[in-house]
């Protein structure tokens, strides 16, 4: 039988895990490089649970968080799920592993340490399924600190964005037509793939348009959709998407954060990007996450409903991404309120609606089965007979009349 990169590197005993280093402070832009027996070497503070399932999907060797990976700020849910998963997670190592660890470089992970031939370039805190559930339940104790920051943070950004919440001004123009139609906004967040798959009949009959949010976008044409709307942070340089998908043909929008002006390098770098592949992009302001930017436009552009695949739904899942700015999420929703249905809540109750035309061909399948039931019987066949019989002479009668 054959193994598995991840599987022959664990038989190999006492010797820990070798594999080939992969890194990027984006555990975002690492996922889309990883190969299987990859030693994944990140810099995540309070690893999420979209990106802890991003590298349990690339079925890595190991993973080395030169950050923490729980801070004990609040429980986050990704180093429970590296640790369920059997792949050693090496946490709190020395900021400059990214100096000292390379691409492509041959290390093996032994207990809480990384060497590279007989030297240890980074060492740590190996966190097991025991070791984190202790972190987890210290963390818990942070919680309430962590509420009132996002308290605070969500008062902040209705200040700053008071206009565009309450009267939709900054809002910018687009060309795709949104007004009265369903529109299914796929979001890079929990599970976002497998609620896409199972949206497929609800696509097929309300035709919704297609809005791809930074990863999202990718799901969308890997699932063998064409997006009408890409939305994408500017920022981070729209990162997530491809060359391919960016020139698919469909619109795009750009969200650039206010109030940022260490970010302005990474806008030009991004515009730049753009410009290079010939893509134009229209531009939406705002200092809310790429998430609340497209809810924001289509419920603006007049979305009857919004379908929501892979958004953060609960205060859990906020917390679990452990930014600041996810605080905007709360408003947003208040926003879009009755407009905003999660892509479960669609699949739960959703049932394709019966045409007329599923009801014609059933008619006619009810009647061939009598017909074919009626001729295997001797007065069918006697039947049969007669209307052969009658359809031959009405034939000889129209041949005399033309002769």
């Amino acid at each position: 039988m054959r193994l598995s990169p991840l599987r022959r590197n664990r038989d190999r005993g006492a010797t820990g895990v070798s594999g080939i280093v992969r890194l990027d402070r984006r555990t975002t832009n690492l996922t889309r490089r990883l190969r299987p027996g990859d030693i994944a070497v990140i810099d995540h503070l309070d690893l999420d649970r979209a990106s802890a399932e991003a590298l349990v999907a690339c079925r890595v060797g190991a993973v080395v968080n030169a950050a923490e990976s729980v801070s004990g700020r609040f429980p986050n849910l990704g180093p429970e799920i590296i640790a369920a998963a059997g792949i050693p997670l090496i946490d709190a190592t020395r900021a400059d592993v990214f100096r000292d660890l390379h691409e492509g470089d041959h290390v093996r992970v032994e207990g809480a340490t990384v060497r590279r031939a007989d030297t240890v370039v980074a060492a740590g805190e190996l966190l097991d399924r025991e070791r984190v559930g202790q972190l987890l339940d210290q963390a818990r104790s942070g919680l309430s600190t962590q509420l009132e920051a996002f308290t605070l943070n969500t008062m902040e950004f209705l200040r700053r964005e008071e206009a565009l919440l309450l009267d939709g001004v900054g809002v910018p123009e687009t060309s795709t037509d949104l007004r009265g139609r369903h529109v299914l906004l796929v979001a890079r967040g929990y599970d976002y793939r497998a609620d896409l798959r199972r949206l497929r009949a609800y696509i097929r009959e309300y035709h919704p348009v297609l809005v791809g949010v930074d990863g999202g976008a990718e799901a969308l044409v890997e699932a063998g959709y064409t997006p009408d709307l890409l939305i994408g942070d500017l920022d981070a340089d729209f990162d997530a998407l491809s060359d391919d998908t960016l020139r698919c043909g469909a619109e795009l929008v750009a969200h650039a954060r206010r109030g940022g002006a260490h970010r302005s390098d990474r806008d030009a770098a991004g515009s730049q990007r753009l410009e290079r592949l010939g893509v134009q992009t229209t531009v939406f302001g705002c200092s809310g996450t790429t998430e609340d930017v497209a809810m924001l436009l289509a419920d603006s552009k007049g979305a009857s409903v919004i379908v929501a695949v892979g958004a953060h739904a609960s205060l859990v899942e906020l917390l679990d991404k452990g930014r600041s700015g996810m605080a905007s999420t709360f408003l947003t929703r208040l926003r879009v309120g009755p407009k905003l249905v999660d892509a479960r809540s669609v699949h739960r109750l959703y049932r394709s609606r019966v045409h007329s035309w599923h009801l014609l061909v059933l008619v006619l399948a009810g009647l061939l089965a009598v017909l074919v039931s009626v001729a295997a019987t001797p007065i069918g066949n006697q039947w049969l007979d007669e209307v052969r019989a009658g359809a031959a002479e009405a034939v000889g009668a129209a041949w005399d009349g033309l002769t």
